[in-house]
């Protein structure tokens, strides 16, 4: 029992060290971690908030993290149908999703309404990963690409349960490339892991589809190990999720392989270089000391990070050792 209490005041005074005494290493910004690169034009996949007479349609695509991994922003590449000035992009929804079957009521991949469920998006988002404009929760932006931009196909209100699923798309688009960028005032406090990223923008009398990009990934994009292909439902659908080139695209050749899609997005923010275990006694504590190392301070960390506080850093990463 001595020792027990002698290590657990040790770490209290670890953790009190880092916050008041600078490290050593110089504080270190943040980068872009996830980039599936530009946009390859073949694909516009809607992506709506819910709205009067229109159902809530969400399009998800994976990314992976090596390790644990505060994430402070994203960029969204869509296109805005018909055109209308960008002021109407009222709202941005950030979900984050595991990988079914976790956090999903049915484990068989074959018992939806959907051809299979294997490597698609869970039945329900990451409670604590959700970032919402309409909250305050994050920022975002918006920059005009290009003023006449097409797509090739679009997936819009073709989002059927099986047999129904393959309509093959719903023909060409255009409209106005945009890009928007987002800011997550709470940064999002993930392990390693592989997840499914999914923006929704709420374009008043417009609509977002958000825009293909190549797959396997080029450049500028940063390949992502063991790719996954983007999925998409709608109100209707869920919580069942289809493959936007698989089930619902196709193909029209006997014995043909049909497309796979990426969407277009990137996501910045910082990989720790230490962190504690959750649900282990001394993760919070690791997990500070580790931050207080990379960055040169807890303050220093909170401010490269994004958090509001340093008492705003100790909550999220409370929050995560707690899982």
């Amino acid at each position: 029992m001595r020792n027990y209490t002698k290590k657990k005041l040790f770490a209290a005074f670890l953790v009190l060290a880092a916050m008041f005494f600078p490290a050593g290493a110089a504080a270190q910004e943040t980068q872009v971690l996830v980039n599936t690169g530009n946009t390859d034009g073949k694909l516009g996949a809607l992506s709506r908030r819910p709205a009067a007479n229109k159902a809530e349609t969400e399009t998800a695509d994976d990314f992976l993290l090596k390790q644990t991994t505060v994430l402070t922003g994203a960029t969204i590449t869509g296109l805005v149908f018909p055109a209308t000035p960008l002021a109407n992009i009222a709202n941005v929804e950030v979900e984050l999703y595991h990988v079914f079957p976790l956090d999903s009521a049915n484990p068989d991949p074959l018992a939806g309404n959907v051809p299979s469920r294997t490597n698609s998006p869970s039945d329900v988002e990451i409670d604590s990963a959700t970032r919402d404009g309409s909250s305050g929760s994050l920022h975002f932006s918006t920059t005009l690409l290009n003023g006449n931009f097409s797509v090739v196909n679009t997936v819009v209100n073709g989002i059927n349960k099986k047999p129904l699923s393959t309509t093959h798309g719903e023909g060409p688009e255009t409209g106005q490339e945009v890009e928007i960028a987002i800011t997550f005032t709470k940064p999002i406090v993930l392990p390693a892991g592989r997840y499914f990223f999914r923006p929704e923008v709420l374009v008043n009398g417009a609509d977002f589809l958000y825009l293909s990009a190549p797959k396997p990934i080029l450049a500028p994009g940063i390949t992502i190990a063991g790719d996954l292909q983007a999925w998409i439902r709608n109100s209707r659908l869920s919580p069942d999720w289809l493959r936007i080139g698989t089930d619902i695209i196709g193909t029209t050749v006997v014995g043909g392989t049909a497309p796979t899609f990426n969407m277009t997005f990137s996501l910045s923010g910082a990989a720790l270089q230490v962190s504690g275990t959750p649900g282990q006694e001394d993760c919070h504590d690791v997990t500070i000391s580790g931050l207080a190392e990379q960055f040169g301070s807890v303050p220093s960390a909170a401010s490269a990070l994004g958090f509001s506080s340093v008492q705003a850093l100790q909550k999220s990463f409370r929050a995560f050792c707690e899982q």
